[in-house]
């Protein structure tokens, strides 16, 4: 099967996957409360936390393709490049994001109930941490050494 064959693709749904994973158990002890259908959401879908999947992603994705076609490659001069852009907009822009429609939604909510104004929050999406990104990262390449090892 191709996924088993590629370390490049094997290595990035290995760091995408335990990164999530990792994260479902963080929440499972952060909020006690947790039902099982929002753990398993937390697992496969949800953004932002510790550590971020989408620096688990990239960079295990960057050392996988530095590991097989050199640091020199075409290959790794892309992916090395679109790691950098999807990490900085992890931390930056859907963190700002994030921020600010936690900020709208505090105020529509102080007017809905101040001035009885109908009110909907905004989906708030969680941007990441610099913590979070570089833990991501280095969980990333962890993965990508060992999914390389494996194959080999």
């Amino acid at each position: 099967m191709f996924i088993f064959s590629s370390p490049i693709l094997l290595s990035s749904l290995a760091s995408w996957f335990l990164s999530q994973f990792i994260k479902g158990v963080i929440a499972l002890f952060q909020i006690r409360n947790k039902s099982f259908k929002e753990v398993l959401e937390t697992i496969f879908w949800r953004t932002g936390g510790m550590p971020s999947s989408h620096a688990a992603v990239v960079t295990s994705m960057t050392t996988a393709v530095a590991l097989n076609n050199g640091i020199y490659s075409d290959l790794f001069a892309v992916s090395f490049l679109m790691a950098l852009v999807v990490m900085r907009d992890a931390m930056g822009s859907r963190r700002a994001v994030g921020l600010q429609a936690s900020a709208l939604n505090q105020l529509g909510r102080h007017s809905a109930t101040k001035d009885g104004i109908d009110f909907r929050p905004l989906k708030e999406i969680r941007g990441h941490a610099p913590p979070e990104v570089i833990i991501g990262a280095f969980l990333g390449i962890f993965v990508s050494f060992i999914c390389s090892f494996i194959i080999s």
